[in-house]
């Protein structure tokens, strides 16, 4: 499998968001009820929805958040032999506050880790989406909402 990751993307070629989220300093994972293994917030776009609203409705439904900045980091192709592409859209989020989850969520629970499990549902494509990710902040593209970027001059 082959992963490719584009700046910019037609939305109705994205049909899946996936959030690489954070909490307290913390990713953020998910634990599916049917398995054991861990993976980011994320899912398939509901008809009608744009890809953003994908996100922030994935996050809340499979996380409890309520309060976050949501920024876009990248749009992304996975590529199979034998099989067509999929597109798919990384978003990052600042988690700062989580309720409960919907009482109808396919999520089991939620995880706060320093680092990934070994125990991923996805382990061809999480380290890389999470690399991306890294990339993006390292790169200084995230500023918070509540960070004052600019100096008050008086």
């Amino acid at each position: 499998m082959e992963i490719r990751f584009y700046d910019q993307a037609l939305d109705s070629d994205l049909k899946v968001a996936v959030v690489a989220a954070r909490a307290d300093g913390k990713w953020l994972l998910c634990r599916h009820r049917e398995r054991a293994t861990w993976e980011f917030p994320g899912g398939h776009r509901e008809t009608g929805e744009d890809v953003h609203e994908t996100a922030r409705r994935e996050l809340w439904e499979e996380t409890g958040a309520t309060d976050f900045q949501l920024e876009p980091v990248a749009a992304y192709g996975l590529f199979e032999p034998g099989k067509d592409p999929s597109y798919g859209a990384l978003f990052f989020a600042e988690i700062r506050e989580v309720g409960a989850r919907p009482g109808d969520s396919e999520i089991e629970e939620n995880g706060l880790f320093d680092e990934f499990p070994e125990a991923m549902t996805y382990p061809h494509i999480q380290p890389k989406l999470m690399e991306q990710v890294r990339a993006w902040l390292d790169e200084g593209n995230f500023h918070s909402e509540e960070e004052d970027i600019f100096e008050l001059l008086v």
